[in-house]
């Protein structure tokens, strides 16, 4: 008995042994090339970190990035010292590749957020602050997070829209210019003096501190309607005072005009009848 044990020893380690001497060398440079790789992705992954805060990027988003890179190139180092070894991957990155995919269906809609998220905190189309006609709805950007970004109304209601729903459309960004022009149209009756109205016109403008003089505000004739003419008034301000100057300008032209003896005409229609 003692004998077939120490032969079932003998054949035990001598097949150890013949795997460490076949083995042993792979198994200490997978080991090698292990330790090395993981010194590397900290390194790649701090780098990472450097670049995010010299593009400044949203907080939120630079942890979620490098765990993310880090998870990925984790997985491709162990994948490939698996394979130095012996170890048979493909069946492995069969089964990864085929959950990735499952998972990626289950969760088409909210990938397709997080991706338009992470496109918009790297790219910056606007920021939080910002005043912004995007998605079908127009309010100042109050958080833009992974998934969604949140409006605030002129009303001040909260819109919630999700982040492909932005990407997926013109993103107008009233904010990102410093000046912004404001336009009129101004119909007066064909009986009125169009000199006279245009003086009338450039007085208000030209009064108004608010009112850019580069570039040169200006007025002209820009229709002959049905029931009146025309005039387009275009003036630039600076962007914080366009709605301010656009609503006191719309009074005061009204006010300004009728007391210069201008007429504002409505929208009418003669009406003949004919008796047979």
């Amino acid at each position: 008995m003692e004998n077939v044990n120490i032969a079932q020893l003998e054949d035990i380690s001598g097949q150890i042994l013949t795997w460490v001497m076949l083995r042993g060398p792979h198994v200490f440079l997978a080991i090698v090339v292990l330790l090395v790789g993981l010194q590397i992705i900290k390194k790649m992954i701090k780098l990472m970190g450097r670049i995010f805060d010299k593009r400044e990027m949203d907080p939120t988003l630079k942890p979620f990035l490098s765990s993310l890179v880090g998870i990925i190139l984790k997985a491709m180092l162990l994948i490939s010292v698996a394979s130095m070894v012996g170890i048979e991957t493909t069946s492995f990155v069969a089964i990864l590749g085929a959950a990735g995919l499952a998972i990626g269906l289950a969760l088409q809609g909210t990938l397709q957020n997080f991706a338009s998220g992470v496109m918009i905190l790297i790219f910056k189309p606007f920021r939080a602050g910002d005043f912004i006609d995007a998605g079908g709805h127009k309010g100042t950007v109050s958080a833009i997070e992974i998934f969604n970004t949140k409006l605030l109304t002129v009303q001040n209601r909260l819109i919630i829209i999700p982040n492909s729903a932005i990407t997926s459309s013109s993103i107008v960004n009233f904010s990102t210019m410093d000046t912004a022009r404001v336009d009129f149209t101004i119909g007066i009756s064909y009986t009125s003096n169009i000199k006279t109205a245009k003086d009338i016109i450039e007085r208000i403008y030209l009064a108004d501190q608010r009112v850019l003089k580069d570039p040169a505000p200006m007025v002209a004739v820009s229709n002959l309607g049905n029931s009146s003419v025309d005039l387009t008034v275009r003036c630039w301000v600076a962007a914080p005072d366009y709605w301010d100057v656009f609503f006191h300008f719309n009074e005061q032209f009204k006010i300004e005009l009728e007391a210069g003896g201008i007429s504002i005409p409505f929208p009418q229609m003669d009406v003949h009848l004919i008796k047979e």
